[in-house]
């Protein structure tokens, strides 16, 4: 018997184990945004460490300026391709609760999903090739590969700590190929093979009036109001058709090729069932593109949040003090994320009133990034998703950003793979979250595949 087939076998024989400890997994609040989770984000750095260990791989906990890293590795062999799997431990905070069905860290099953926080962005997915590696290890003493886990605990915080880390520890981490797995299939049963994401510019905007919040009866008429302010700026960035008005801000864009095109005109889209599904009558935006287009290929701007005054129960008349807007744009190839943050900035400070004050923050700027499909990295993608899923997986863009996907690819040269093993409504950063089990299984057959199918490709 051939070493993958016995891998695969075990894999199979081991289907309930792994469940479980991936629901132990997802029992841990980890939420990287939250200061008062550092017990929790200990303990599960821990954990993964400890699971790491026990397949027989060599594990530590590294100190970043931020949250730690866990960092595994087999033991490294001359002559061998070297792959580098990136995960993430952190979790999205899990407000509004109410809107759970269940406890968000309390894994439930139900029609054949885990439903927790965490369940595909990342723990779920980033486990699958932890399982993938232990069956490698169990069943033939070791993956054809060297293989080294990367497994942070900021990327829902923008990774503000990664980058400098890998390059403290860079000869650690260089590898002939990086694997990562938080991107999603097409849909049910239709695996994608990710061949690019777009970049992100995330910036806030704050306005200032009045020093304190004024009685709109006694001051309204004479004192400024920034929530007007703001609305205004707001609605100044889109046109009614969804076209950013930015000046500058499609500049460099780069088009889809012709073959991308083509592609796109294969994918089995049903656009009334996708707009449904969202519980919205169409699908908007810029509507001269086709929708693949639009949700992969197109910049965007999005208001993520507005505040400012009074939005409790009942009434209150009151003139907001401060009101702000958390705005984010993903960015295509050619456009600058550092520029786009430039321009933004300029065209908010050129609204504001001379009666007002305004503070303007940038949280982060990622580039765009495209894994050309030839590279032999994504062929071994194609054969692992192939045999792991048993179809041909389609080739797909991904509208979301992995901001340390672009170091990978234009800082450390390395080809980066994205197995997408979750569904577009999996409910990522939002109420119910799920991974489906068939899935998570799957998932743990293609990372075997790929190792076996990467060594083979780069030999």
């Amino acid at each position: 018997m051939a070493a993958i087939d016995d891998v695969i076998q075990y894999v199979e024989e081991n289907r309930a184990k792994f469940e479980d400890e991936l629901f132990e997994l997802l029992r841990f609040p980890s939420i990287s945004s939250d200061p008062e989770s550092s017990d929790e984000m200990s303990r599960c750095a821990d954990w993964v460490k400890l699971n790491f260990e026990q397949i027989g791989l060599k594990a530590e906990i590294l100190p970043t300026k931020g949250w730690p890293v866990v960092v595994a590795e087999t033991e490294r062999e001359e002559g061998r391709p070297t792959v580098l799997v990136y995960g993430h431990y952190d979790v999205q905070p899990v407000d509004p609760v109410d809107l759970w069905d269940s406890p968000p860290f309390e894994p439930r099953r139900a029609n054949g999903n885990v439903y927790a926080r965490g369940a595909t962005d990342d723990k779920g997915q980033a486990f699958t090739h932890v399982k993938a590696a232990e069956a490698w290890m169990k069943a033939s003493g070791g993956p054809p590969v060297n293989l080294v886990f990367l497994i942070e605990g900021e990327e829902e915080i923008g990774s503000p700590n990664l980058e400098d880390f890998i390059q403290e520890n860079r000869s650690r981490f260089e590898a002939d190929a990086v694997l990562v797995s938080d991107t999603s299939q097409f849909g049910p049963g239709q695996p994608a093979l990710c061949y690019a994401l777009r970049g992100i510019t995330y910036m806030e905007f704050v306005v200032t009036g009045a020093k304190e919040d004024l009685h709109s009866g006694m001051f309204g008429g004479i004192a400024p109001n920034p929530a007007h302010v703001v609305s205004r700026v707001l609605a100044d960035m889109k046109d009614a058709n969804g076209t950013i008005q930015i000046p500058g801000f499609y500049d460099g864009v780069k088009p889809p090729e012709d073959w991308e095109l083509a592609e796109y005109e294969k994918l089995p889209w049903n656009y009334e069932e996708l707009a449904k599904q969202l519980g919205i009558a169409k699908l908007s935006g810029e509507q001269e593109f086709p929708v693949p287009v639009r949700k992969w290929c197109r910049p965007t701007l999005d208001i993520n949040g507005v505040y400012g005054g009074f939005a409790g129960k009942g009434a209150k008349t009151v003139i907001p003090s401060k009101a702000g807007a958390k705005v984010s744009m993903r960015l295509v190839p050619g456009q600058d994320a550092v520029r786009i943050a430039e321009i933004f900035e300029t065209f908010v400070r050129e609204r504001i009133p001379d009666d007002y004050q305004v503070e303007i923050t940038n949280f982060q700027n990622s580039p765009a990034t495209v894994i050309p499909i030839e590279d032999p990295a994504m062929q071994a993608g194609k054969e692992a998703f192939a045999k792991g899923y048993g179809k041909e997986p389609l080739l797909t863009r991904e509208g979301a950003s992995i901001p340390v996907v672009a170091f990978f690819v234009d800082e450390m040269k390395m080809p980066t793979v994205l197995l997408g093993f979750g569904l577009p409504d999996d409910n990522l950063h939002a109420p119910n979250e799920k991974f489906l089990l068939e899935d998570f299984h799957r998932g743990i057959k293609t990372s075997a595949h790929f190792l076996d199918a990467f060594a083979r490709i780069k030999r």
